[in-house]
């Protein structure tokens, strides 16, 4: 298993910062700054965003059979492009690891080494060593190799991590998210409302109480216990990253990325965003139709 050369292993900035929760979110949902800031009063550790790439999109083929699904165009830019600008416009991630297979490494590679020749952030690819959708880690053991690789950097302790699937667009700014996750002080979760139990049967589910806190949390259950359906985008804390190994260890699957937040909802604090607005799920053929005809981009 190697992680790509493309892109610098350590952060450029010679500053670490973090925004306070006291600042305002502008008209489209992103945290603005009133007047120019003076980041280097502060001495707060950035945060990092983990991109989950490492599937097979099976259900896209032939479309994703020798090519990656979070390197399909929506409009004018990739899935992986929608996502990544918006992160940044935050300020307060230092770099993007995106965790590919062995099999579509070379082209996140491709991909990575001329978006880094513009990007305001640096994107590193990391290849799990698989090769097969018979053979692959599973999200959550592609979570604790890209932890255990930034620990094997020797990089100072980010101060949070986003960690997200790559193969979804939102019409919604994800620093929404990120700013709610830093005001609760805890890891924390997405919510929306899903009326379709079918649905509910293949996706996680969570139960919440009046406070957003997550009391339970299951993955794919055959007796879903609400409506509140768990997309793929998740705000670790520096401590609560630090249990991954342990939750695989103690039997949380590793599969679906939510079986860790299933696992660590019984051990600490979990919060629930309830989503502000819509994310397209590109599970087929069809559905990808769909969305290239009907994103309009990020408008909240």
């Amino acid at each position: 298993m190697s992680s790509s050369a493309t892109a610098p292993t350590a952060s450029p900035y010679n500053f670490s910062f973090f925004i306070l929760p006291t600042f305002p979110l502008g008209p489209t949902g992103r945290l603005t700054l009133q007047e120019p800031f003076n980041f280097s009063t502060f001495n707060f550790s950035p945060l990092k965003t983990l991109i989950l790439a490492a599937g097979y999109a099976t259900r896209l083929y032939p479309l994703t059979e020798n090519f990656p699904k979070p390197l399909l165009k929506v409009g004018e830019h990739t899935i992986l492009d929608w996502l990544i600008d918006d992160i940044a416009t935050c300020h307060l991630v230092d770099e993007f690891i995106v965790i590919s297979n062995h099999r579509f490494a070379h082209i996140f590679e491709d991909w990575a080494e001329k978006k880094n020749r513009s990007a305001s952030v640096p994107i590193t690819v990391l290849d799990d060593g698989t090769s097969t959708n018979d053979t692959r880690l599973g999200a959550v053991r592609d979570i604790e190799l890209a932890l255990q690789q930034v620990a094997a950097r020797g990089d100072s302790p980010a101060d949070g991590y986003l960690v997200i699937a790559g193969d979804n667009v939102l019409d919604f700014s994800l620093t929404r998210f990120i700013q709610y996750a830093q005001q609760k002080g805890t890891s924390c979760i997405m919510r929306f409302h899903e009326p379709s139990h079918e649905r509910l049967l293949k996706c996680g589910v969570v139960t919440v109480n009046a406070d957003d806190l997550v009391t339970e949390m299951t993955e794919k259950s055959p007796t879903p216990a609400t409506h509140w359906a768990c997309p793929p985008f998740y705000y670790y804390t520096t401590q609560d990253a630090q249990l991954v190994t342990r939750g695989i260890e103690q039997g949380c699957g590793t599969d679906a990325p939510g079986s860790y937040i299933a696992w660590l909802c019984k051990q600490v604090p979990v919060h629930a965003m309830q989503m502000p607005g819509s994310r397209y799920d590109i599970g087929n053929l069809q559905s990808y139709e769909e969305v290239q005809r009907t994103y309009a981009g990020i408008i909240k």
